[in-house]
């Protein structure tokens, strides 16, 4: 299906409209944005004056570019440089408003290394975190055209914000061995200190948000899980007293920020697959649910003048950039994309409690259908009513598609996020295949047409899948996958490896049992529908060489399979790149699907 007059598909068009993101604004001079938008395929940062509406390309990589900020002051757009999107790179700076190349500078004169968190504050001091394998994280100071060590350690942490005078960092960071419930801690940036620290012990994770934007204000942001789920308390640290954020609405909270005079919070809840947008009075306790009131608000931030800026979008709808009160801000280059089609909800029991998920099914068609599984990362995330073009393309084809937020799943309470530990992989397995059990039993998908998909940890769980219940799927489609566990420990980036530390409650050396049992690798003799296996060359997260201990197994016996690599990392910032995969999938299942 093609739009009359182009000869290009649907689905094609989705991929190449353009894209852009939430503006990042200085707060001295909030008029200058950086912002992210795709630009001839490929996603760029740019210079945007929001009083002129002028969009100034900055960057111009052969692989794009997506992590970026700004100065306060609004000098300087920064942004980070690794090489074919390893994430293993610098930061570096160039003027508002200038071209790609131009003025480009290596402010910091630190070695490459992978991110774990940039503040750049009003004095012109940077303090910036850094993760590698040879030290684990350091958090260093650059000014004045030195540099000095803040805070080092061999697990986790991220350099979060610092106070509004810049005396204070805080810093989220896991000592304690558990990088996926972590610590805060409050250190002197004068000499690295301790100030404060908060901790609420083991399986419940404290993680500071921001500190009021307000020269000497001691208040800290934080989100925490006391209660099961995640909420927001307001930190005195000077004081050392806790105020608790009480919303009164259900959900999870997914991000929060606050208001430009100190006095408000804006706060992204998550609940049944939606993100809603609420503004909270913290003098009176008052809670408004503000802008749209469906589908999934990406994020927000809060504007001097009391505006909120906005992405929202929904399955049938792409992104945009809006005010609060609905008005596009900002649209990206290019035409935009074609609508696709509302998604439906359905609930399954299962058998760690009722499982959530999202139905997107052709108009007007009638089951049983072919029924793509197409299963999310993370495995601390969760899918939303939000635009998908890979789910719109199944879609046009004649799918259904569904999206299972499994246990490991964000947004549905402490408890189900952490439940997939109990043993890793399978947990998750269980609900995909509870809720594909579901819908062939009402009739929705045809059992003989059953396709297992995803990317990153929906991934890894499509090639476990496969070999785990070799007689529920036709056909795997496996992006970016962990394949071989402990290859894949071995080779992943740093942060990475704590992670998976923090999962399984050790490192494949003193849980071995543990990694054998949810690695794909263990059931690949198993595995008896033909998969197609996506690689990036340069992927630190899902690294090559253990996704090629798996292949080897699989032509070993010559089990149907094709590979797929590409000149990236965990994914490809362009247009070009999205498509060529997209038709490799696409073709792969015409052919092996009966």
């Amino acid at each position: 299906m093609s739009t009359p007059g182009t000869d290009v598909p649907v689905w094609e068009q989705r991929f190449r409209a353009g894209r852009v993101g939430l503006p990042d604004w200085a707060e001295d001079a909030p008029e200058r944005c950086v912002v992210v938008a795709s630009v001839d395929g490929a996603l760029e940062v740019h210079s945007w004056d929001a009083r002129s509406g002028e969009l100034t390309r900055a960057t111009a990589r052969p692989e794009g570019t997506a992590g970026a900020t700004i100065d306060p002051a609004g000098h300087w757009v920064w942004w980070f440089d690794d090489t074919a999107g390893d994430e293993h790179g610098v930061w570096r700076r160039q003027p508002f408003g200038s071209a790609p190349g131009e003025g480009v500078q290596d402010p910091l004169g630190l070695p490459a290394a992978y991110s774990a968190g940039l503040v750049l504050t009003r004095g012109g001091a940077v303090v910036v975190g850094r993760t590698d394998d040879a030290y684990g994280t350091r958090v260093e100071v650059v000014e004045d055209g030195g540099t000095r060590l803040l805070y080092e350690h061999r697990e986790d942490a991220y350099a979060a914000d610092v106070s509004e005078d810049g005396r204070w960092l805080a810093l989220s960071h896991s000592e304690h061995g558990d990088s996926r419930h972590p610590d805060l801690r409050v250190l002197d940036v004068a000499d690295g200190t301790t100030v404060a620290e908060l901790a609420d012990g083991p399986g419940k994770g404290v993680a500071p948000l921001g500190f009021a934007p307000r020269p000497g204000d001691p208040r800290l942001l934080v989100e925490h899980e006391r209660e099961g789920r995640a909420e927001l308390l307001v930190w005195d640290v000077a004081a050392g007293t806790e105020t608790p954020v009480v919303l009164g609405v259900p959900g999870d909270v997914a991000g929060a920020e606050w208001t430009r005079d100190g006095a408000g919070l804006l706060v992204l809840v998550d609940h049944e697959a939606r993100t809603l947008l609420h503004r909270v009075d913290l003098a009176t306790g008052d809670v408004q649910q503000v802008g749209p009131g469906t589908g999934t608000v990406g994020g927000a931030t809060a504007r001097p003048d009391g505006d909120v800026w906005l992405t929202w979008s929904s399955a049938a709808h792409a992104t945009a950039v809006r005010t609060l009160g609905g008005d596009v801000l900002l649209r990206a280059p290019g035409a935009p994309a074609p609508d696709s089609v509302d998604v439906t909800d359905v609930w399954v029991e299962g058998e760690g409690g009722r499982i959530h998920a999202l139905l997107r099914r052709p108009v007007g068609a009638a089951g049983p259908l072919p029924l793509v599984v197409e299963v999310h990362g993370g495995p601390t995330a969760h899918d939303t009513d939000g635009f998908r073009p890979y789910c719109a393309t199944w879609v046009d084809e004649g799918f259904a598609v569904v999206q299972v937020n499994y246990r490991g799943s964000t947004g549905y309470g402490s408890a189900w996020r952490d439940a997939l530990e109990a043993r890793v992989g399978h947990v998750e397995l269980a609900d995909v295949a509870a809720v594909a059990d579901h819908l062939v039993a009402t009739g929705v998908a045809d059992p003989a047409r059953l396709v297992l998909a995803g990317a990153s940890w929906g991934g890894y769980l499509t090639l476990l899948g496969l070999g785990t219940q070799p007689q529920r799927w036709a056909v795997g489609l496996a992006g970016v996958p962990v394949a071989d566990y402990v290859a894949a420990y071995e080779d992943e980036m740093e942060g990475l490896k704590a992670f998976d530390r923090s999962l399984f409650g050790g490192s494949p050396t003193e849980v071995p049992g543990k990694y054998a049992d949810s690695s794909p690798l263990t059931y690949v003799d198993a595995v008896t529908a033909p998969v197609l296996v996506l690689a990036g060359e340069n992927d630190p997260r899902c690294p090559i060489r253990q996704i090629e201990n798996y292949l080897e197994r699989l032509a070993g016996r010559a089990a149907p399979h094709e590979v797929y690599r590409y000149d990236a990392g965990h994914g490809s910032l362009l247009d070009d790149e999205r498509v060529r995969q997209m038709r490799v999938e696409l073709d792969f299942v015409r052919r092996h699907l009966p």
